[in-house]
């Protein structure tokens, strides 16, 4: 917010906790745009709806929208309960359908050309991490979601890319520390400041040949993810029978 903020943008910021509202709001004093904080639990549907109803009255145009709202209940499978899986996937999938879906309606309505959307998945969705199958799976929803949201929206030059952080955050410096991994609080490298200038850059004009696409950022390192890919094929001009598929397929 206030890499954004510094760059001259206004901005609506969204989360839970009123006092992390304005913590985040006090800190935006490098430039010259407004700071709007909206206190919302967006796994409420009443405050999704009013909150989208706020948003869209607050400001006349509305350009970039960033969805990073997370939380954790990380088990095994065998461990996890239905609520467990509930409310991950309340937050991070259906969060992002929440929230992007006015800013969508709104891009189509208005005739709104050149928006950025920015979502926030994981390598725990992309590569698997154990223990974490609600967020792996809500966090590979979200790729996919965002995969399908640049093509509906190509036609209205909107971008919509992808973010898979690596950093040591509030969310996951306990998980870290329940590891025995030490966090250097001064690490730039392992600071959510690291994602803050990719995600800056992505909502610029500078980014809009870039969509669609995924980028991992990670203790200085910039990469671009490959996207599911078929890698060899092997072709029949018959039904497979098991016989065939053990000879072919890699042992």
């Amino acid at each position: 917010a206030t890499v954004f903020h510094r760059e001259g943008a206004d901005l609506i910021i969204s989360a839970r906790r009123q006092a992390e509202l304005e913590r985040v709001k006090a800190a935006c004093t490098s430039g010259p745009g407004r700071v709007h904080v909206l206190p919302l639990d967006i796994a409420d549907a009443g405050q999704r709806e009013d909150a989208a109803r706020e948003v869209l009255g607050k400001f006349a145009r509305l350009d970039v929208l960033v969805n990073n709202a997370g939380i954790l209940r990380d088990k095994t499978l065998y461990n996890m309960e239905e609520s467990d899986w509930d409310a991950v996937i309340a937050v991070h999938l259906k969060g992002h359908y929440t929230c992007t879906r006015p800013f969508v309606r709104y891009i189509k309505d208005a005739g709104r050309m050149d928006c950025r959307i920015i979502n926030f998945s994981s390598v725990s969705g992309l590569f698997g991490n154990f223990g974490q199958a609600n967020y792996g799976a809500a966090k590979a929803g979200i790729a996919g979601f965002s995969r399908v949201l640049a093509k509906e929206l190509a036609k209205f030059r909107c971008t919509v890319n992808t973010i898979s952080p690596g950093a040591a955050t509030r969310m996951t410096i306990p998980l870290a520390q329940g590891r025995g991994v030490e966090v250097d609080p001064n690490d730039v490298t392992r600071s959510p400041e690291q994602v803050a200038p990719i995600v800056t850059w992505l909502a610029s004009e500078a980014a809009q040949h870039v969509n669609a696409q995924i980028l991992h950022v990670a203790r200085g390192t910039v990469g671009i993810m490959q996207q599911p890919a078929i890698i060899r094929a092997f072709k029949t001009d018959a039904l497979w029978s098991l016989a065939q598929l053990d000879q072919v397929m890699p042992k």
